[in-house]
């Protein structure tokens, strides 16, 4: 049996992660190392040049993620972690992140598509210099008014277990229980 064959059957001739049913192609999850079906997912066009393209993607279109993020197939789990990580800054899809568990293999896989490869070259940094890494905590320098949240982040306030993001000069955290993007200028290194 081919590995588009296995797709298939595996998923009942549907997208696998938006359950479309028409022009179905196969994607080989990266890093590629040969045709496998279990790095691969079955994929509709629509979903594929959403992943191919990052300017093309359509948020709404990736609220199905809620449902196939639960899937038993490891391709399907890892390909929902990189979209909803992709689409971090919509809070849905961060609710959706923090819920999702991939065992440290699957994880490991997840991070490994390549994109990060830019990232690591440029390190965040905080407003004395030090670098920033995930899993970081990091004191706000200055009285911040949050937009949209309603309240001022204050000087002093401890902000513990950062995530970066693709933009060296920003990373995310929990600010009085609202994930949040702070510039790195207003923020010093724990």
């Amino acid at each position: 049996m081919t590995v588009e064959q296995t797709l298939i059957q595996r998923s009942n001739n549907c997208c696998e992660l938006c359950k479309s049913e028409e022009d179905l192609s196969v994607y080989e999850i990266p890093p590629v190392d040969g045709a496998d079906s279990d790095k691969s997912i079955l994929v509709c066009n629509a979903c594929n040049a959403q992943i191919l393209n990052v300017e093309e993607m359509d948020n709404n279109h990736w609220r199905c993620l809620n449902d196939s993020m639960w899937s038993p197939v490891a391709g399907v789990q890892v390909m929902a972690w990189r979209l909803l990580k992709r689409l971090s800054s919509e809070s849905w899809a961060q609710d959706l992140l923090e819920m999702l568990y991939l065992d440290d293999e699957m994880q490991a896989w997840a991070e490994a598509d390549g994109s990060d490869d830019v990232e690591a070259q440029v390190p965040t940094k905080d407003s004395n210099g030090a670098t920033l890494q995930s899993g970081d905590s990091v004191t706000l320098i200055k009285d911040l008014d949050v937009k949209g949240a309603g309240f001022t982040a204050k000087r002093g306030t401890a902000v513990r277990n950062i995530s970066l993001t693709s933009n060296p000069e920003h990373i995310e955290g929990r600010v009085n229980g609202t994930r949040i993007v702070l510039l790195t200028c207003f923020l010093k290194k724990s």
